[in-house]
C-alpha cells in the first residue's frame, strides 16, 4: 500500500512531537520485487533497518498495482521474511482491511483463511498486527497475544466523525433533526450491535434486519425481514455494515426498506471491496432513486471508475487516524482515546477527538 503509506507519513511529519521519528521513515520506496524465470518471487530490501521498528502497510484486496489477492499475500510474507533477516527490532504489520477475515468459521470441513494468515505472519516474525474492523470478534481469538499483539481498531468512529462534519455540524441540528428524523439500520441480526452503537451515539431509533442465508453457497441470500418497532415512513435511514462485498445484502435490504416509504436511504460501511456485481447493483439503486448517499472508508483502493458508476460515493480518508495509531504504538502511549466510544454531542462540542 505504497500510496496509503505515503499519506500516513505526511500526517506523521505534521505532528510536531513526532516529526523526528516520522522524517526517518524513509522506507516507502526501499522494497523491490524480483522475479525468477519460473515465476517465483524474491523481495529485496534496499536500505538498512537493523535495530529499527518497522511499520509495514499491506493490503491483499484490490490495490493500486492491480496485484491479485493471493499474490499480494505471498509478497507480504516474503517482505516480512526479509525484514526479519535484516534484523529489524520490531515488525508491525498495518493491514487496514484483512481480505481473508470472512474466512473465520472453524466448525466445518474447510480451511480457515484468517487462521492461516495470522499463523503465517506470526511464524515469520511479526510482533504486532494492526487492523480496522475485523469481520467478527471471534477473529481476534485466533492470535496468541504472547506471540503477537493484535490491535483491531473500530473504524466506525471515523465514519461517525465524517457524517457529523458533513451533515450535522451543530447541536441544534443534532437535537431537532437527527434525533427526531434519523434511524440507523443493521444489515442482519449479527450487525445489530454495530447499528445499536450508532443509534446510541447519535440518540436515534434502531431498526434491525434479519437476513436468511444459504450457507451451502457463498454470497447467497434467501430472504430479508425487517424487525422494528420504530416507524420507518418519512425517516432518514442509515444502513450500516462493516463491509460491502458483492452488494447483495445491502441492496436487497435497501429495496425492502424503500417499500416502507422512508424519506431517504443512505448506506455506510468501513470496507468496500465492491466485488463482482457490486457496482452494478448499487448503481441501479441510484438510478431507481432508492439510494441517496454511500459512505465508505479508504481501507480498500477505490478505482477512478467507481464514482462514475456510483454517484455521491464518499470515500473517507483513514490516513490521519492511522498516523495517530502508529504514533501511540511507537511512543508506547495509551490507545484508550482512539478506542473511546463515539458520542455525537461530545464531538460536535469538541470536534477533534482523534
Amino acid at each position: 500500500m505504497k500510496g496509503y503509506a505515503s499519506l500516513v507519513l505526511e500526517h506523521l511529519v505534521k505532528m510536531p512531537s513526532f516529526a523526528p521519528f516520522a522524517e526517518g521513515m524513509n522506507g516507502v520506496d526501499a522494497l523491490s520485487v524480483d522475479r525468477f524465470a519460473d515465476g517465483e518471487m524474491e523481495v529485496v530490501l534496499n536500505a538498512s533497518i537493523r535495530g529499527k521498528e518497522v511499520v509495514l502497510f499491506s493490503g491483499a484486496a484490490r490495490n493500486e498495482a492491480g496485484i491479485a489477492v493471493e499474490e499480494a499475500k505471498i509478497e507480504l510474507y516474503h517482505t516480512i521474511d526479509v525484514l526479519a533477516r535484516s534484523q529489524a527490532k520490531k515488525i508491525i504489520v498495518f493491514e487496514p482491511y484483512v481480505s481473508c477475515a470472512r474466512s473465520d468459521r472453524t466448525m466445518r470441513r474447510s480451511s480457515v483463511g484468517l487462521w492461516v494468515h495470522f499463523k503465517t505472519l506470526t511464524a515469520l516474525g511479526v510482533d504486532h498486527i494492526v487492523t480496522y474492523q475485523l469481520h467478527s470478534d471471534k477473529s481476534k481469538s485466533m492470535l496468541d497475544p504472547t506471540l503477537c499483539v493484535l490491535d483491531d481498531i473500530d473504524a466506525f468512529n471515523l465514519l461517525s466523525k465524517y457524517i457529523c462534519d458533513k451533515y450535522i455540524r451543530d447541536k441544534e441540528t443534532l437535537d431537532a433533526v437527527v434525533r427526531k428524523e434519523w434511524v440507523f439500520c443493521s444489515v442482519d441480526a449479527g450487525g445489530e450491535k454495530i447499528a445499536r452503537s450508532f443509534a446510541n451515539s447519535f440518540g436515534t431509533q434502531l431498526v434491525v434486519a434479519h437476513k436468511q442465508r444459504d450457507y451451502t453457497k457463498t454470497n447467497t441470500i434467501e430472504s430479508i425481514r425487517i424487525l422494528s418497532a420504530a416507524p420507518i415512513k418519512g425517516k432518514k435511514i442509515w444502513i450500516v455494515d462493516d463491509m460491502i462485498d458483492t452488494g447483495g445484502s445491502v441492496t436487497s435490504l435497501a429495496r425492502a426498506l424503500a417499500r416502507r416509504k422512508p424519506a431517504e436511504i443512505n448506506i455506510m460501511a468501513v470496507h468496500a471491496p465492491f466485488s463482482g456485481k457490486a457496482q452494478q447493483r448499487i448503481g441501479k439503486l441510484y438510478k431507481s432513486g432508492i439510494l441517496n448517499h454511500l459512505i465508505v472508508a479508504d481501507t480498500v483502493h477505490c478505482l477512478p471508475s467507481m464514482p462514475l458508476a456510483m454517484p455521491r460515493l464518499d470515500v473517507v480518508s483513514s490516513a490521519r487516524l492511522s498516523a495517530n495509531i502508529i504514533r501511540n504504538i511507537i511512543a508506547n502511549h495509551s490507545m484508550s482515546g482512539i478506542r473511546k466510544s463515539f458520542n455525537a454531542e461530545e464531538y460536535i462540542n469538541k470536534p477533534d477527538l482523534f
